[in-house]
């Protein structure tokens, strides 16, 4: 690959717009935006993540998803692309019914903490979340491909999962939700 990004600044966007991969510009807060935003963010979460893991196949697994939302953020940026398939939709599916069967089944709302790393996990299954719900919002301006949605959706409970497999990983309890606190 050539050097693609030689001007990191081009003033371009100093009008408010931001420019799409076609060349069409938009609002820097139009609801594309917003998604592409909260997919980013979600993808610099799982890189601090990963930077706090001991464990090699869940280090490959999000570097994968790492991966698969970077095409995300392609996909938003040229409108009509479609780059997230079924069966990366039905691999989710697949790691979080591997690791729901290594964990003890829930009986109690469980609170983002134990471990730090499980923490963080916890904030990128948030931010996960919203980039759905802005990814939704997009949708209802323009079509955004089911898989897309699916995608999102499946790994908020990816994250989830992985953050209780992190904590029993590390010897640490998942923190548990009590009425009584409340």
């Amino acid at each position: 690959m050539g050097n693609r990004l030689s001007k990191l600044y081009t003033r371009t966007g100093d009008d408010g717009t931001s420019g799409l991969s076609g060349g069409e510009r938009v609002a820097k807060n139009h609801a594309r935006m917003h998604a592409m935003g909260s997919v980013d963010e979600l993808n610099s979460l799982l890189g601090l993540l990963i930077c706090k893991l001991d464990d090699a196949a869940l280090t490959e697994l999000l570097t994968a998803i790492q991966h698969d939302l970077f095409n995300i953020g392609g996909e938003i940026s040229m409108p009509g692309q479609s780059f997230i398939t079924a069966d990366k939709v039905a691999r989710l599916e697949q790691r979080i019914d591997e690791f729901n069967t290594q964990v003890e089944p829930l009986k109690d709302f469980i609170l983002p903490g134990g471990s730090e790393a499980a923490a963080i996990c916890h904030m990128a299954r948030a931010v996960a979340r919203r980039a759905e719900r802005d990814l939704i919002s997009l949708h209802q301006l323009e079509p955004v491909c089911d898989t897309t949605r699916q995608y999102l959706n499946r790994l908020s409970d990816l994250l989830f999962v992985a953050a209780r497999i992190i904590n029993q990983a590390l010897g640490q309890p998942d923190v548990l939700w009590k009425k009584e606190l409340a």
